[in-house]
């Protein structure tokens, strides 16, 4: 194959070709996201708290947790990060000082709009060859992988 095709399958995934699709798409569109954050200097990852930010800015940390899905270390570093970038404030609340409120700064704000227009440049990169039912049907199959993948781990502990 050349180099701008994904790879052969490796006999080891030779049980998991979707598996081993999954993880390939995944990481070359991690890849191209990442390179169009270093642009708007944010890591991947800060762009899915801002975004959560815009909807409801306020929100306690424990909240972002939860709506982002990704673990407390990584929400912690990526708020410190970003609280040292001057995209947001974190301040104790009111009801119980252990909690820490987030809010979005002026500058934290700005990203607004770069943030929305990157997804779409996103979103038509990744669609091109594809067709409207090839767009839809892909998302749908992608929720109920994630779906069956998250419903297996917590079932199932891992390590």
């Amino acid at each position: 194959m050349s180099g701008t095709t994904s790879p052969e399958l490796p006999n080891a995934a030779g049980d998991g070709p979707l598996s081993y699709a999954i993880f390939q798409l995944a990481r070359a569109h991690r890849g191209h996201a990442a390179a169009m954050l270093r642009a708007m200097n944010l890591h991947p990852g800060q762009e899915l708290l801002l975004m959560q930010l815009f909807d409801r800015d306020g929100q306690t940390q424990a909240e972002l947790l939860e709506r982002v899905g990704l673990d407390h270390s990584t929400v912690s570093k990526s708020l410190r990060r970003m609280q040292e970038a001057g995209l947001l404030t974190r301040e104790p609340a009111p009801h119980d000082r252990r909690v820490m409120v987030v809010h979005l700064t002026d500058s934290g704000r700005a990203l607004r709009q770069p943030i929305t227009d990157m997804w779409r440049t996103l979103e038509e990169i990744s669609v091109r060859d594809l067709t409207p039912d090839q767009i839809e049907m892909f998302t749908r199959c992608a929720r109920l992988i994630e779906k069956s993948v998250r419903d297996h781990s917590r079932q199932t502990p891992v390590g």
